[in-house]
C-alpha cells in the first residue's frame, strides 16, 4: 500500500471512529436532554397523542384532555377557566407546561412518575393505551367562589386552609388569566395571547398567593410578635405596655405613630388591648424589648424561611438577618424588610387555630386512575410546633377580641366565634397601603383559616385599612364553608 492510500485509509478510519463515538454519546448521554428540548416536535406530538390526566375539584374537571381531529390528537381544555387558572396552570404546545399543577405535577398527569411504574407495566402487558392519572384537589368550590367574588376587580390574593390538616380550601390570585387561551392549536392565536399576558401591567400570570415580589405583612405580623412575647414567659395578655401617640425610634429623629395619630388607651395599655386596637407604638416598644432574634425565631417556627412544595413551590417568607434597634420596632409591626406570601400568613392563622401545631399545606387530596379508582391519598403532615397549646389559646382569645370589638369587626359571622387580625401595610412613599386580614373560625374548633391581601388598598385607595377592605372578604370565604 503506497503512502497516499495509507493516509486516506487512516483518515477514513478516524472519521468512522468519530462517528461511532458521537453517535454513542448522543444515544447514551444526550438522548434525554434532546428529547426534553421544548422545540422537539416529535416529542410534542408523542406527548399530545397520549391522554393527559384530569384535574378535579369536587368531582368536576377544571382541566381535562379532549379528543380532537388534528395531528396532536388531544387538546387541553379548562372548564374552570380563569377562576382556577393559577391552580391548573397551562399546557401549551408552543410554551410547554407552566404556572401551576400542569408543570409541578406534570409527571403524574402524563403517567410518567416513577411511583406509577407498575401501572405502566400493567398497561404494557394488557396493551392498554398509557394515560396520566387524575388529580382530585382539596379545593372547596364554595370557598374558591367566595374568594373570587370578594377580590373582584382588585389586585391581591386569598388563601384558605383547613387548620387541622393543611388542606388548601381556596387559592385565588388577581388579576387572573384564562389558560384556555394558551392551550389551543392555532399557533398565531396562542402566540398573541402569550404576548398579551406577559406584557400586561398587572402581571396576571404571577400567582400572588405563593410567589411574586411578596408583601410586607403590616400588622398581621403583630400576632407573631405577641406569640414571641407570650412564649418568652415574661409577658401575659394582661402585661402592661406603653402606648403613646408616637414612639421616638432610638438613634433617629423619626417617630413611629399609631394609626389615626392618637395614643393607645391614654398612653398605657396591656398586650391584649394593644392587639385588639393594633397599637403600633406598644408593639414597636415590645419588639425592641424582645429583640430581633426572638422575633426571627418565632417567625421561623411559623414557617418563615421554609421551602415548601404543595406541589407548586412557595417562595419562602423572610425576616431580615441584620436588624438594628429602630428596625426591631418596625419589624415588630410587620414593616421594614419583612416579606411574606399570603400562604404564609394563612399558615400563621391556621397554626394558632390548631393549638399551635403547624401543618404542611397540600393541594392534591388523591390521585385516581382512568376509572377514578383511588391510587394514592395524601396524608396530612405536621411541619412543627409554632407555639405551645397554652400560648395558642391565649392568642386565640386575643384575636377573638379583635373581631368582637377591635379593628376586625367586619369579619363577624352571626352565631360563630371568629378570631382574626387586620393589617395595613405601607410599602412606599405616596403609594396606597396593602390591606390585610387573617382569621380562623369557629374560634374554638376551627375548620378554616384564611388570609386576604388587597394590593394598594384596592377600590378604597388611600382610605384602605385591613379591617375595612379585607375583613369582609375573609368573612365571606369562612362563611361559605362553615355557614353556607
Amino acid at each position: 500500500m503506497n503512502n497516499p492510500i495509507r493516509r486516506l485509509a487512516l483518515v477514513m478510519a478516524c472519521m468512522f471512529a468519530s462517528l461511532l463515538i458521537a453517535s454513542t454519546w448522543i444515544q447514551f448521554f444526550q438522548a434525554g436532554e434532546l428529547r426534553d428540548k421544548p422545540g422537539n416536535r416529535r416529542t410534542l406530538l408523542a406527548t399530545y397523542s397520549r391522554e393527559r390526566g384530569s384535574i378535579l375539584v369536587d368531582g368536576e374537571a377544571i382541566a381535562r384532555s379532549e379528543k380532537v381531529d388534528d395531528e396532536f390528537q388531544y387538546q387541553r381544555s379548562y372548564p374552570g377557566g380563569p377562576a382556577y387558572g393559577h391552580i391548573t396552570g397551562y399546557y401549551s404546545f408552543l410554551y410547554g407546561s407552566g404556572g401551576g399543577l400542569e408543570n409541578s405535577a406534570d409527571e403524574l398527569l402524563t403517567g410518567d412518575a416513577p411511583r406509577l411504574f407498575f401501572r405502566r407495566l400493567g398497561d404494557l402487558i394488557t396493551a392498554r393505551d398509557p394515560s396520566g392519572v387524575n388529580l382530585e384537589l382539596t379545593i372547596d368550590p364554595r370557598a374558591q367562589k367566595a374568594a373570587e367574588r370578594g377580590l373582584g376587580n382588585q389586585r391581591g390574593a386569598v388563601v384558605a386552609l383547613d387548620p387541622r390538616s393543611g388542606a388548601i380550601l381556596a387559592m385565588v390570585s388577581h388579576p387572573e388569566y384564562d389558560p384556555n387561551r394558551l392551550s389551543g392549536h392555532d399557533a398565531d392565536e396562542v402566540t398573541k395571547a402569550w404576548n398579551q399576558l406577559n406584557k400586561a401591567s398587572g402581571k396576571p400570570m404571577i400567582n400572588r398567593a405563593i410567589g411574586g415580589d411578596l408583601y410586607p405583612p403590616g400588622s398581621v405580623f403583630k400576632v407573631i410578635t405577641a406569640a414571641a412575647a407570650l412564649s418568652s414567659g415574661e409577658y401575659t395578655e394582661q402585661s402592661s405596655l406603653p402606648g403613646p401617640a408616637k414612639l421616638r425610634l432610638p438613634q433617629t429623629n423619626v417617630d413611629l405613630p399609631n394609626a389615626g395619630g392618637g395614643s393607645c388607651n391614654g398612653g398605657q395599655t396591656d398586650l391584649g388591648l394593644a392587639l385588639e386596637r393594633s397599637c403600633n407604638t406598644a408593639f414597636g416598644w415590645l419588639g425592641m424589648q424582645l429583640g430581633a432574634d426572638a422575633m426571627r425565631e418565632q417567625a421561623r417556627k411559623f414557617g418563615f424561611g421554609q421551602q415548601l412544595n404543595m406541589p407548586m413551590p412557595v417562595t419562602p417568607s423572610s425576616v431580615p438577618e441584620q436588624i438594628n434597634e429602630p428596625q426591631e420596632a418596625l419589624t415588630a409591626i410587620g414593616q421594614y424588610d419583612v416579606r411574606v406570601t399570603p400562604m404564609q400568613v394563612a399558615m400563621v392563622a391556621a397554626a394558632v387555630g390548631n393549638e399551635g401545631k403547624l401543618m404542611k399545606p397540600y393541594l392534591i387530596r388523591q390521585t385516581r386512575g382512568a376509572d377514578l379508582d383511588v391510587l394514592d391519598q395524601t396524608r396530612p403532615e405536621q411541619l412543627g410546633r409554632a407555639v405551645d397549646k397554652g400560648t395558642a389559646a391565649t392568642l386565640t382569645h386575643m384575636m377573638e377580641r379583635v373581631v368582637e370589638s377591635g379593628t376586625g369587626t367586619r369579619a363577624q359571622i352571626d352565631g360563630v366565634r371568629v378570631a382574626g387580625k387586620s393589617g395595613t401595610a405601607e410599602h412606599g412613599e405616596g403609594r396606597n397601603p396593602h390591606a390585610w386580614f387573617m382569621a380562623f373560625a369557629p374560634a374554638q374548633n376551627p375548620t378554616i383559616a384564611v388570609a386576604v391581601v388587597v394590593e394598594d388598598g384596592g377600590n378604597a385607595g388611600s382610605e384602605a385599612a385591613g379591617g375595612r377592605v379585607s375583613a369582609p372578604i375573609a368573612r365571606d370565604v369562612m362563611k361559605a364553608v362553615i355557614a353556607p
